[in-house]
């Protein structure tokens, strides 16, 4: 389980601005449009820097630092996404080839990496984002989980260090890292498994709701640890899970199926992403979102606490919260 970690409060889904140029540093650091036009591509200019071509004349600097990108374009090649990096406009973390061979990887064997295209993925963005448009939170990528962006000692992405920074392409702009950003490879229900929630895939469970969180894309899921249900049941006045749902003295299945829907979203939010404001659910209902705590205010005015954040899934992400909110 994750320590708890201070949350960057910023309003819902500004994670997105990270991805938008600020309109005052446009002038200055936009190149004129001949300019980029003239540049190569994305994986062309990697080569370039291993073949010691660049414009500027750093090349030396960075071979003396080991900052060459072998690795990483032979990855693209026998993954099939060359072409990709070469089309589209792109923000790429590109590792190091020193960082991949902390792995054992090298250009001859990284395509025996699994999962390898995946994990090219976790290192691009949408869009181009120039070290000035970087700030504290996180950024979808195109694996579909997100990186995060640390500034407050050194430029960080995930716990790699920004070696290289607005290395301009014709489609886009790389960021030599140094180290291998590895994506999550389980999703919600398997991450659960991992810790210590077993009282919430028990509910899942009876509820239906495996499939759904295993093989849903993009959800948020707020969950409540063991002890939010063993508070639960002595607040209702239940001795278990079989009294909670019972037909007829309890909830039943349709309402333990709204509570549990009542704690997931259709999106991706991260701690990063919350502000003061209500949410709908996907049961349908409102809850609330103080950033005071953070915590939730659910129906009942009754408030939970998020103890630890940003536990990221292949399918989405996983907050814990210290006490089962109830939409009824």
């Amino acid at each position: 389980m994750r320590k708890s970690k201070s949350l960057s409060l910023v309003g819902i889904f500004s994670v997105c601005l990270l991805l938008v140029w600020s309109c005052t540093n446009l002038e200055e650091y936009t190149p004129n449009v001949d300019m980029v036009n003239s540049l190569d591509a994305i994986p062309e200019v990697l080569k370039s820097i291993e073949n010691g071509i660049e414009e500027d004349g750093d090349i030396n600097a960075r071979k003396r630092a080991g900052a060459t990108y072998a690795t990483f374009n032979a990855a693209l090649g026998s993954s099939g996404l060359a072409s990709v990096f070469a089309r589209n406009e792109l923000t790429v973390f590109a590792p190091t080839d020193a960082a991949f061979a902390e792995l054992g990887l090298n250009p001859g064997n990284v395509r025996r990496q699994p999962n390898l295209k995946q994990i090219l993925l976790y290192h691009v963005v949408a869009g181009t984002v120039l070290s000035t448009d970087l700030s504290n939170g996180f950024v979808p990528t195109l694996n579909g989980a997100a990186v995060e962006i640390n500034l407050n000692s050194g430029a960080k992405v995930n716990d790699a260090n920004i070696v290289m920074v607005d290395k301009r392409a014709r489609n886009g702009v790389i960021h030599g890292i140094d180290k291998v950003l590895l994506p999550p490879t389980k999703n919600i229900v398997e991450l659960a498994k991992d810790n210590d929630f077993s009282i919430l895939l028990a509910a899942v469970e009876v509820a239906g709701f495996t499939e759904l969180l295993s093989t849903t894309n993009n959800l948020t899921v707020f969950a409540p640890t063991n002890q939010a249900f063993v508070d639960l049941l002595a607040e209702l006045g239940f001795g278990s899970l079989e009294e909670l749902i019972d037909e007829d003295n309890g909830i039943g299945l349709g309402g333990l199926q709204q509570v549990l829907a009542y704690h997931v979203f259709a999106g991706r939010v991260y701690s990063s992403d919350l502000s003061n404001t209500t949410i709908k659910m996907f049961s349908g209902d409102d809850l609330t979102i103080d950033v005071s705590g953070p915590k939730l205010i659910d129906f009942r005015n009754r408030e939970s606490n998020i103890v630890s954040t940003d536990i990221q899934a292949t399918n989405g992400v996983i907050h814990v919260i210290n006490k089962v909110i109830l939409p009824f």
